[in-house]
Protein backbone atom coordinates (compact mmCIF):
# COMPACT_ATOMS: atom_id res chain seq x y z
CA UNK A 1 0.00 0.00 0.00
CA UNK A 2 1.04 3.64 -1.12
CA UNK A 3 1.42 6.37 1.64
CA UNK A 4 -2.13 8.72 1.06
CA UNK A 5 0.56 11.51 1.12
CA UNK A 6 2.50 10.44 -2.49
CA UNK A 7 -1.32 10.32 -4.02
CA UNK A 8 -3.01 12.41 -5.97
CA UNK A 9 -6.13 13.36 -3.68
CA UNK A 10 -4.88 10.66 -1.23
CA UNK A 11 -6.78 12.00 1.76
CA UNK A 12 -10.19 11.55 -0.20
CA UNK A 13 -9.71 8.75 -2.67
CA UNK A 14 -8.91 5.22 -1.73
CA UNK A 15 -6.48 3.53 -3.51
CA UNK A 16 -6.88 2.16 -6.59
CA UNK A 17 -5.71 -0.42 -9.14
CA UNK A 18 -4.72 2.13 -12.66
CA UNK A 19 -6.94 0.33 -14.86
CA UNK A 20 -9.39 1.27 -12.45
CA UNK A 21 -8.91 5.29 -12.64
CA UNK A 22 -9.28 7.54 -16.00
CA UNK A 23 -6.86 10.07 -14.53
CA UNK A 24 -3.09 9.23 -14.65
CA UNK A 25 -0.84 11.68 -12.61
CA UNK A 26 2.61 11.34 -13.58
CA UNK A 27 5.16 13.12 -11.51
CA UNK A 28 8.33 13.99 -13.16
CA UNK A 29 10.83 15.98 -11.02
CA UNK A 30 13.10 16.85 -13.82
CA UNK A 31 14.91 20.56 -13.29
CA UNK A 32 18.28 20.50 -15.65
CA UNK A 33 18.39 23.64 -17.71
CA UNK A 34 16.11 26.21 -15.73
CA UNK A 35 17.77 29.63 -16.81
CA UNK A 36 16.68 31.86 -13.98
CA UNK A 37 15.29 30.93 -10.82
CA UNK A 38 15.31 27.33 -9.74
CA UNK A 39 12.75 24.69 -7.65
CA UNK A 40 10.89 22.91 -10.25
CA UNK A 41 12.11 19.34 -8.99
CA UNK A 42 10.13 19.98 -5.70
CA UNK A 43 7.07 20.66 -7.66
CA UNK A 44 5.31 17.76 -8.49
CA UNK A 45 5.71 16.37 -4.99
CA UNK A 46 4.33 19.93 -3.78
CA UNK A 47 1.58 19.90 -5.91
CA UNK A 48 0.94 15.98 -4.67
CA UNK A 49 1.20 17.26 -0.94
CA UNK A 50 -0.91 19.98 -1.49
CA UNK A 51 -3.90 18.18 -3.14
CA UNK A 52 -4.55 16.48 0.11
CA UNK A 53 -6.10 19.85 0.88
CA UNK A 54 -8.66 19.70 -1.68
CA UNK A 55 -12.47 19.21 -1.64
CA UNK A 56 -13.78 16.00 -4.30
CA UNK A 57 -16.13 18.44 -5.22
CA UNK A 58 -14.83 21.24 -7.29
CA UNK A 59 -17.92 23.22 -7.56
CA UNK A 60 -19.40 21.69 -10.82
CA UNK A 61 -18.62 18.09 -10.34
CA UNK A 62 -16.59 15.20 -8.98
CA UNK A 63 -13.55 15.02 -11.11
CA UNK A 64 -11.86 12.15 -7.97
CA UNK A 65 -15.17 9.96 -8.71
CA UNK A 66 -13.30 8.98 -12.27
CA UNK A 67 -10.54 7.77 -10.07
CA UNK A 68 -7.24 9.08 -9.94
CA UNK A 69 -4.00 6.77 -9.83
CA UNK A 70 -0.55 8.17 -8.97
CA UNK A 71 2.35 6.64 -10.11
CA UNK A 72 5.86 6.45 -8.82
CA UNK A 73 7.84 9.98 -9.66
CA UNK A 74 10.30 9.19 -12.75
CA UNK A 75 13.67 8.76 -12.16
CA UNK A 76 15.35 11.83 -13.37
CA UNK A 77 18.83 11.58 -12.22
CA UNK A 78 20.16 10.22 -15.46
CA UNK A 79 21.27 12.02 -18.77
CA UNK A 80 18.28 14.08 -20.44
CA UNK A 81 17.84 11.84 -23.11
CA UNK A 82 16.93 8.62 -20.59
CA UNK A 83 14.89 10.77 -18.49
CA UNK A 84 12.84 11.61 -21.96
CA UNK A 85 12.55 8.11 -22.68
CA UNK A 86 11.49 7.22 -19.44
CA UNK A 87 8.55 9.90 -19.61
CA UNK A 88 7.72 8.39 -23.02
CA UNK A 89 7.16 5.06 -21.66
CA UNK A 90 5.37 5.79 -18.93
CA UNK A 91 3.00 7.90 -20.30
CA UNK A 92 2.42 5.22 -23.75
CA UNK A 93 1.79 2.67 -21.08
CA UNK A 94 -0.82 4.77 -19.72
CA UNK A 95 -2.30 5.36 -23.60
CA UNK A 96 -2.63 1.41 -24.09
CA UNK A 97 -4.18 1.04 -21.08
CA UNK A 98 -6.92 3.70 -22.12
CA UNK A 99 -6.46 6.24 -19.83
CA UNK A 100 -5.91 9.79 -19.53
CA UNK A 101 -2.08 11.44 -18.10
CA UNK A 102 -1.83 13.94 -15.96
CA UNK A 103 1.64 14.79 -16.05
CA UNK A 104 3.09 17.15 -13.48
CA UNK A 105 6.87 18.89 -13.90
CA UNK A 106 9.44 19.83 -13.39
CA UNK A 107 10.89 22.35 -16.62
CA UNK A 108 8.97 22.11 -19.80
CA UNK A 109 11.25 20.46 -21.23
CA UNK A 110 9.02 17.02 -19.61
CA UNK A 111 6.73 18.03 -22.11
CA UNK A 112 8.58 17.07 -25.06
CA UNK A 113 9.00 13.36 -23.41
CA UNK A 114 5.37 13.24 -22.71
CA UNK A 115 4.42 13.63 -26.83
CA UNK A 116 7.27 11.64 -27.31
CA UNK A 117 4.85 8.92 -25.54
CA UNK A 118 1.75 9.76 -27.68
CA UNK A 119 3.45 9.54 -30.81
CA UNK A 120 4.89 5.92 -29.36
CA UNK A 121 1.88 4.56 -28.42
CA UNK A 122 0.66 5.24 -32.03
CA UNK A 123 -1.47 8.98 -31.66
CA UNK A 124 -2.12 10.70 -34.56
CA UNK A 125 -3.84 13.76 -35.79
CA UNK A 126 -3.45 15.49 -32.53
CA UNK A 127 -2.38 19.37 -31.64
CA UNK A 128 -0.74 20.99 -28.65
CA UNK A 129 -2.48 23.79 -26.56
CA UNK A 130 0.30 26.06 -24.93
CA UNK A 131 -0.30 28.27 -22.21
CA UNK A 132 2.95 29.83 -21.35
CA UNK A 133 4.68 33.19 -20.93
CA UNK A 134 7.38 32.07 -23.10
CA UNK A 135 7.14 30.68 -26.74
CA UNK A 136 9.59 28.04 -25.79
CA UNK A 137 10.55 27.76 -29.78
CA UNK A 138 14.37 28.61 -29.58
CA UNK A 139 16.43 26.06 -31.78
CA UNK A 140 18.41 25.85 -29.05
CA UNK A 141 19.14 27.63 -25.57
CA UNK A 142 22.70 27.80 -24.52
CA UNK A 143 23.97 24.98 -26.93
CA UNK A 144 20.95 22.59 -25.65
CA UNK A 145 18.71 21.25 -27.90
CA UNK A 146 16.98 19.62 -25.15
CA UNK A 147 16.03 23.00 -23.20
CA UNK A 148 13.17 24.04 -21.56
CA UNK A 149 13.47 27.16 -23.81
CA UNK A 150 13.02 24.74 -26.84
CA UNK A 151 10.30 21.92 -26.21
CA UNK A 152 7.92 23.48 -27.97
CA UNK A 153 10.51 23.76 -31.33
CA UNK A 154 11.02 19.73 -30.93
CA UNK A 155 7.20 19.19 -30.59
CA UNK A 156 6.41 21.72 -33.96
CA UNK A 157 9.46 20.07 -35.71
CA UNK A 158 7.85 16.23 -35.40
CA UNK A 159 4.84 18.09 -37.08
CA UNK A 160 2.26 18.44 -34.68
CA UNK A 161 0.32 21.89 -35.28
CA UNK A 162 0.45 24.11 -32.06
CA UNK A 163 -1.38 26.78 -30.72
CA UNK A 164 -0.20 29.02 -28.29
CA UNK A 165 -2.32 31.04 -25.22
CA UNK A 166 -0.36 34.20 -23.34
CA UNK A 167 2.96 34.23 -24.57
CA UNK A 168 4.67 37.34 -23.80
CA UNK A 169 8.39 36.98 -23.73
CA UNK A 170 10.05 36.01 -26.89
CA UNK A 171 13.06 36.47 -29.21
CA UNK A 172 13.23 37.12 -32.71
CA UNK A 173 14.16 33.51 -33.17
CA UNK A 174 11.09 32.43 -32.28
CA UNK A 175 8.77 35.22 -34.26
CA UNK A 176 10.31 33.78 -37.35
CA UNK A 177 9.86 29.88 -36.28
CA UNK A 178 6.20 30.67 -35.33
CA UNK A 179 5.80 31.76 -39.18
CA UNK A 180 8.06 28.76 -40.41
CA UNK A 181 6.18 26.26 -38.65
CA UNK A 182 2.67 27.82 -39.12
CA UNK A 183 1.95 28.64 -35.20
CA UNK A 184 -1.10 29.67 -34.23
CA UNK A 185 -1.42 31.95 -31.27
CA UNK A 186 -3.17 34.74 -28.93
CA UNK A 187 -0.51 36.11 -27.23
CA UNK A 188 -1.23 37.93 -23.86
CA UNK A 189 -1.76 41.38 -25.05
CA UNK A 190 -4.50 40.56 -27.40
CA UNK A 191 -5.63 38.34 -24.77
CA UNK A 192 -5.33 39.77 -21.13
CA UNK A 193 -6.16 43.88 -21.47
CA UNK A 194 -9.79 42.30 -22.68
CA UNK A 195 -9.92 40.02 -20.14
CA UNK A 196 -10.76 37.45 -23.32
CA UNK A 197 -11.60 33.41 -21.69
CA UNK A 198 -12.31 32.35 -24.65
CA UNK A 199 -10.87 31.05 -27.89
CA UNK A 200 -11.80 29.40 -31.57
CA UNK A 201 -9.83 27.13 -32.77
CA UNK A 202 -8.69 27.03 -36.22
CA UNK A 203 -11.36 24.76 -38.32
CA UNK A 204 -8.28 22.67 -39.43
CA UNK A 205 -6.54 22.54 -35.85
CA UNK A 206 -6.47 18.14 -35.10
CA UNK A 207 -9.36 16.88 -33.37
CA UNK A 208 -7.68 15.83 -30.13
CA UNK A 209 -5.58 18.50 -28.36
CA UNK A 210 -2.75 17.87 -25.58
CA UNK A 211 -2.80 20.62 -22.90
CA UNK A 212 0.71 21.71 -21.53
CA UNK A 213 0.36 24.53 -19.21
CA UNK A 214 3.13 26.30 -17.45
CA UNK A 215 2.42 28.35 -14.50
CA UNK A 216 4.05 30.79 -15.40
CA UNK A 217 1.64 31.81 -18.35
CA UNK A 218 -0.40 32.64 -15.59
CA UNK A 219 0.07 36.20 -13.92
CA UNK A 220 2.59 36.29 -10.79
CA UNK A 221 0.23 38.31 -8.80
CA UNK A 222 -1.65 35.32 -8.67
CA UNK A 223 0.94 32.39 -8.93
CA UNK A 224 4.38 34.06 -8.32
CA UNK A 225 5.66 30.22 -7.53
CA UNK A 226 8.07 29.67 -10.98
CA UNK A 227 11.24 30.36 -12.05
CA UNK A 228 10.52 33.07 -14.97
CA UNK A 229 7.60 35.14 -13.57
CA UNK A 230 6.29 37.61 -16.48
CA UNK A 231 4.08 40.40 -15.44
CA UNK A 232 0.96 40.99 -17.55
CA UNK A 233 -0.47 37.24 -17.71
CA UNK A 234 -3.42 35.50 -17.57
CA UNK A 235 -5.83 35.68 -14.66
CA UNK A 236 -6.83 32.84 -12.63
CA UNK A 237 -10.13 32.38 -14.52
CA UNK A 238 -9.30 33.79 -17.46
CA UNK A 239 -7.06 30.35 -17.40
CA UNK A 240 -9.87 27.82 -16.81
CA UNK A 241 -11.62 29.47 -19.13
CA UNK A 242 -9.45 29.20 -22.05
CA UNK A 243 -9.05 25.59 -21.28
CA UNK A 244 -12.56 25.13 -21.08
CA UNK A 245 -13.43 26.48 -24.44
CA UNK A 246 -10.82 24.20 -25.69
CA UNK A 247 -12.35 21.06 -24.16
CA UNK A 248 -15.78 22.12 -25.64
CA UNK A 249 -14.53 22.41 -29.23
CA UNK A 250 -12.05 19.27 -29.39
CA UNK A 251 -10.99 15.98 -27.66
CA UNK A 252 -8.68 16.65 -24.58
CA UNK A 253 -6.53 13.60 -24.58
CA UNK A 254 -4.19 14.57 -21.46
CA UNK A 255 -2.47 17.70 -20.04
CA UNK A 256 0.44 18.46 -17.77
CA UNK A 257 1.51 21.31 -15.26
CA UNK A 258 4.83 22.25 -15.86
CA UNK A 259 7.57 24.80 -14.18
CA UNK A 260 5.80 24.64 -10.78
CA UNK A 261 8.55 26.25 -8.39
CA UNK A 262 7.37 26.16 -4.51
CA UNK A 263 8.38 29.29 -2.39
CA UNK A 264 9.20 27.88 1.22
CA UNK A 265 6.49 28.92 3.69
CA UNK A 266 3.45 30.12 0.85
CA UNK A 267 1.48 27.24 1.06
CA UNK A 268 -0.99 29.11 -0.98
CA UNK A 269 0.82 28.66 -4.05
CA UNK A 270 0.92 24.74 -3.65
CA UNK A 271 -2.53 24.87 -3.17
CA UNK A 272 -3.50 26.68 -5.96
CA UNK A 273 -1.15 24.60 -8.54
CA UNK A 274 -2.51 21.63 -6.96
CA UNK A 275 -6.42 22.95 -7.47
CA UNK A 276 -5.64 23.72 -10.87
CA UNK A 277 -4.87 20.13 -11.79
CA UNK A 278 -7.75 18.81 -10.57
CA UNK A 279 -9.98 21.78 -11.57
CA UNK A 280 -8.63 20.72 -14.95
CA UNK A 281 -9.58 17.39 -14.73
CA UNK A 282 -13.17 18.46 -14.14
CA UNK A 283 -13.50 20.46 -16.89
CA UNK A 284 -12.27 16.89 -18.90
CA UNK A 285 -14.64 15.36 -17.13
CA UNK A 286 -17.25 17.35 -17.92
CA UNK A 287 -16.63 17.98 -21.71
CA UNK A 288 -18.55 16.65 -24.43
Amino acid sequence: MSDSATRFLGSELPEMAPEDARFHVVPVPYEKTVSYGGGTARGPASIIAASSQLERWDGHGDPGAEGIYTWPPIDCSGAPETVIADIAATVALILRLGKLPVVLGGEHTVTWGVIRGYLDAGANDFGVVQIDAHADLRDRYEGDPLSHASVMRRIVEAGIPLFQLGNRAYCEEERDARKQYGVRFLDAEDLVPQGIDSVELPADFPPHVFFTVDVDGIDPSVLPATGTPVPGGLSWYQTLGLFESVARQRKIIGFDVMEFAPIPGFHAYEFAAALLAYKLMGIVQRAP
